[in-house]
């Protein structure tokens, strides 16, 4: 007789990716999950407008446009645009799960998310040049068939370096740091700008996959379910 193996019997789980950030989705596919991407269509300035008190809170902006975000693709999915990304309907017993989250970095008491201009990374980089900041990130995983979801919010502490002008010159010229919460990244052309870190340098790529695998498990799928290959 052969030996349990402690899977479960329905087909794979789908995960769905509510971001266009192709630094989670490489996250996630370096850690063994291709995750369809679905982008949500969610105004992120309208989601805290009328909440002032709380916008200096990183914690409580991020996961609710995380929570924003989630509910926005659940809702692109029942209605059929997750049929496209696969070339098929998911099926009625497969399960599909969204991921969305936002970041945002604390530095000075300022709760910074993506810098509109080049003028707004010099003015960023003068307050964090050599200075320690926390990466906050939300993340809101729901399961569409159920409609149950698992969140949480991570934060990791930033100690930033201090490039000289030609090299942030050269830094904001990239584009990069005009595409990511606190106009710096640590996997990219950022992280020698970076001097440390305290806590889970995932979470500064954009996505806690510790934090993501907790969620996933508190809504009864094993992170190794959704390994693209076993």
């Amino acid at each position: 007789m052969a030996e349990p193996t402690g899977r479960d019997p329905r087909p794979d789980p789908v995960l769905v990716l509510g971001s266009a950030s192709p630094a989670r989705a490489a996250l996630l596919r370096s850690a063994g999950i291709s995750a369809h991407v679905l982008p949500s269509a969610v105004d992120e300035d309208a989601v805290v407008t009328g909440a002032a008190e709380r916008a200096a809170d990183p914690h409580w902006v991020t996961l609710t446009l995380a929570r924003a975000k989630a509910a926005d693709v659940v809702a692109a999915v029942r209605s059929g645009r997750l049929d496209h990304v696969l070339g098929r309907p998911p099926g009625p017993d497969r399960r599909v799960l969204v991921v969305g989250a936002d970041s945002m970095f604390d530095v000075a008491g300022r709760v910074l998310g993506k810098a509109r201009s080049a003028d707004e990374v010099r003015a960023r980089w003068a307050v964090m040049s050599a200075r320690t900041g926390v990466l906050v990130t939300g993340h809101a995983v729901v399961d569409v068939g159920s409609g149950r979801s698992a969140e949480a919010t991570v934060a990791t502490t930033v100690r930033f370096g201090s490039p000289d002008p030609i090299e942030l010159e050269a830094y904001i010229a990239s584009g990069e740091p005009l595409e990511v919460a606190g106009s710096c990244t640590i996997d990219g052309l950022g992280g020698p700008f970076v001097e440390g870190i305290d806590g889970d340098h995932t979470n500064v790529i954009g996505l806690s996959l510790p934090t993501l695998r907790r969620l996933l498990r508190e809504l009864g799928v094993r992170w190794t379910d959704l390994w693209a290959a076993r």
